[in-house]
């Protein structure tokens, strides 16, 4: 065999050794190929099927204890040591045989909340518990989403602002990104309190005083007099009040009487005034004129009339 049938018999060789070791990669890409692809379309769905992690809880516990304040006190205590704050309290002191009560807003640490709540529940009895949960997750990803996007489009608006070169074009940028900034503030907002709620939950504790019936009736003779002299001193103390306020009342009404008494002998004096100056002898029927008599004709005077004629006296 010559040289050049040997080399042309080499070259031939090589080339199907290397079409047979180029198959093989390819085979064994396709397989590693084709095994992957199941796994990543598994790892997907896995994810897809991943509950929504976001979450806000809120919440009532209601404890009857023997002194609700100083549970107050304690409550915040423990809500400060998991992490938490107080946002509200309101306390009421028991008076009259009223129930002491404390209300207090609690925000709670979302990974201690069982933890505080258990260590709340060592405070007294407790008798009303209600959580619930709210996901919100699709709402936090689409805030997020949308800050993005108008993030993405005020940088975009910006660059072109800076290679604007007509008056009308720059003012339309600069509102444009104006408006897109106030949109994108507002958001940010919102999202900064929805993460403050997702990891802060609101749980309302009441604290109360147990319920002590008063007693009305008297139990023996020493309670019966001292409710009785009770009544005694405070029906008085109510005439003497009433008294006082209707005080102003009678002077004013006495004042008037006083008024219409004095012009009442007033005018009396008048008149009897007048009655001493009339001369003496007058009987009091002459202070009044007497109507003037009117006479009688008779049927005789009447014919003499007729005739002309006086009649005889």
């Amino acid at each position: 065999m010559t040289l050049t049938a040997r080399r042309l018999t080499a070259l031939v060789l090589a080339t199907v050794a290397l079409v047979g070791l180029t198959g093989c990669t390819a085979s064994s890409s396709s397989s590693g190929s084709s095994q992957a692809q199941p796994a990543a379309d598994a790892a997907t769905e896995e994810d897809s099927a991943e509950p929504d992690s976001a979450v806000v809880i809120t919440g009532r516990i209601a404890i009857t204890t023997s002194d609700p304040l100083s549970a107050a006190t304690e409550a915040t205590a423990i809500v400060g040591e998991a992490g938490g704050r107080v946002s509200g309290r309101e306390e009421r002191a028991g008076e009259d045989g009223e129930q002491a009560q404390a209300v207090l807003t609690l925000r709670i640490p979302a990974d201690a909340l069982e933890t505080v709540r258990t260590a709340l529940a060592a405070l007294g009895t407790v008798t009303e518990t209600t959580m619930e949960t709210t996901e919100v997750g699709a709402a936090t990803r689409d805030l997020d989403a949308r800050i993005t996007t108008l993030r993405t489009s005020i940088a975009r608006y910006t660059e072109w602002l800076g290679t604007a070169d007509s008056t009308s074009d720059l003012i339309e940028l600069e509102s444009a990104i104006a408006e897109r900034q106030t949109e994108l503030e507002g958001l940010e907002t919102q999202a900064r309190d929805l993460a403050d709620q997702v990891s802060l939950s609101t749980v309302t504790l009441a604290l109360q005083s147990e319920y002590v019936p008063v007693t009305t009736a008297p139990e023996n003779l020493g309670e019966a007099i001292a409710i009785g002299w009770s009544g005694f001193i405070s029906f008085w103390t109510s005439v003497v009040i009433a008294l006082g306020l209707g005080l102003p009342w009678l002077v004013l009404l006495l004042l008037t009487a006083v008024v219409i008494i004095w012009l009442v002998r007033r005018s009396r004096r008048r008149e009897a005034s007048a009655l001493a100056a009339l001369p003496a002898g007058v009987p009091d029927a002459h202070l009044f004129a007497a109507p003037p008599a009117q006479t009688t004709a008779t049927p005789s005077s009447a014919a003499h009339s007729a005739a002309g004629q006086t009649p005889p006296n």
